[in-house]
């Protein structure tokens, strides 16, 4: 939620952003509800102030007709009379003027909801994910050496399988018992293939906690609709979210998408101090996703399904823009980190305007390379995009997360310690599997049809070193 003092200021900022944001949104219309509201705010306090003025009079003539006579008691009384008559109108008038308020502070939070947060001055502006900029790539080195603008082939000595042959060669993934279970974008993860990505999640959970010092947290995957306005993915995005059929009687209940939500709204309406931040937090949770409007896009295989496992990480500072650009950076680190020690090859992309989504203020995806999405090519086709695929995405949000979920904290500049600002969050994913899965299976994969454990995730197989 954008700030709508800062609005008010600069009504370009926001109409700018909205535009490069491909948002369609009505500025101008906010605009004009925020000041009728404040208009009937100011006509409310008015006669708040009428009924304290009139209680303040009645008491002073009070004491003054216990001391009239004649013409001036008689004046005293009529004008006792008016006053007294004047709370009904005050109340009948209150009523009226409340009613219209309820009303239009409902129609100014829908719009107010709707406008996106523009995005820094330092993101590129373009129109759609096309646009996007790549910003650096990283190759493993020594045994496990490859480089995806070379063929795979050249490097390997045989041609890659997809995972969707290697899963089913070695019996890792059943998708035909999963559609029967639950429908397209299903699977039931078999055998190695479950264990595989068990280990993926407890090594990921293991190093953003251990290595990393972020507090785990578990995060529920049913949430409050409040939750999910309050984070950012109502109203938009609400397409993508499976709503609960029996909501209870404080409100609707929905699947969260993401960990986020939860670690985010864990602090709702919580004023912490200055000591408290930051908050570090971590969890690995189920998350499902309806994939709305993806039809025919990535079908087959563990690219696009509806129910994943992620651990994900959520950082909420102190409201300063430096900081938190520090944050990005070192959470963005944390997850370099770990596709390193995996030896997977990846790339991060500076994501334009138009592919940021309405919360967010920068936005930079890393992609692994996946040889079956190269269909045989390198990655300096397709204008450089062939092969690769997107496993994480780190958002920098300011405080429009926090204001919707009213999360502040008290200003230290402030004495009194009465002033509060509200905090920054930014949140970036872990490990999702089986996405993850993808590039893991088929970068290990062998000439024989095995595949190769990576050695960090050995441990969390018992030491096994290869599946098949």
């Amino acid at each position: 939620m954008i700030d709508l003092k800062d609005l008010r200021a600069n009504p370009d900022k926001y109409r700018q952003g909205a535009a490069n944001k491909n948002s369609h949104v009505d500025i101008d219309g906010l605009l004009s509800l925020d000041e009728e509201v404040r208009a009937l705010q100011t006509q409310l306090q008015q006669l708040t102030a009428e009924k304290n003025a009139i209680g303040k009079e009645i008491g002073q003539i009070a004491g003054r007709m216990k001391k009239a006579e004649g013409d001036d008691k008689a004046a005293l009384q009529q004008r006792m009379a008016e006053l007294q008559a004047r709370p009904n109108e005050i109340k009948a008038t209150e009523a009226e003027l409340g009613e219209k308020l309820t009303t239009l502070e409902g129609q100014r939070e829908e719009q107010w909801l709707h406008i996106p947060q523009p995005a820094d001055d330092d993101v590129p502006v373009g129109k759609s994910a096309d646009d996007n900029i790549e910003l650096r790539r990283w190759n493993p080195e020594g045994e496990l050496a490859f480089d995806p603008a070379k063929p795979f082939a050249e490097q390997r000595g045989f041609e890659p399988k997809s995972h969707i042959q290697l899963i089913e060669d070695l019996g890792l993934v059943d998708f035909e018992r999963g559609v029967k279970i639950a429908g397209s974008r299903s699977y039931v993860l078999v055998g190695d293939g479950m264990r595989l990505h068990q280990a993926v999640l407890r090594y990921a959970f293991d190093l953003m906690t251990q290595i990393n010092g972020f507090t785990p947290l578990s995060a529920s995957c049913l949430v409050r609709h409040q939750t999910l306005v309050g984070t950012g993915f109502f109203p938009h995005g609400r397409e993508q979210v499976y709503d609960v059929a029996n909501p209870t009687a404080e409100g609707g209940l929905a699947l969260t998408g993401t960990g986020e939500v939860g670690l985010m709204a864990y602090h709702m309406d919580e004023i912490l101090t200055p000591e408290d931040l930051p908050k570090t937090y971590t969890t690995v949770s189920t998350c499902f996703r309806r994939e709305a409007g993806s039809a025919g896009k990535d079908t087959a295989g563990l690219y696009r399904i509806h129910q994943f496992d992620k651990v994900e990480q959520v950082v909420i500072c102190e409201a300063d823009e430096q900081v938190s650009r520090d944050w990005h950076q070192k959470m963005i680190g944390y997850v370099e980190g770990f596709l390193q020690s995996l030896g997977l090859p990846y790339r991060l992309l500076q994501c334009c305007t138009g592919d940021l989504g309405p919360k967010n203020a920068d936005m930079i995806d890393l992609e692994c390379w996946m040889p079956s999405r190269a269909d045989g090519k390198t990655c300096e086709d397709e204008g450089g995009a062939a092969g690769w695929g997107e496993t994480h995405s780190a958002s920098r949000l300011y405080d429009y997360q926090t204001r919707r979920l009213n999360l502040r904290y008290r200003d230290p500049a402030d004495p009194k310690g009465k002033k509060t600002l509200f905090c920054h969050s930014l949140n970036n994913t872990v490990a999702a599997s089986p996405r993850i899965l993808i590039p893991i299976l088929e970068m290990y994969q062998n000439a024989d049809g095995s595949v190769t454990i990576p050695e960090a995730l050995r441990p969390y197989m018992n030491g096994q070193e290869k599946i098949g």
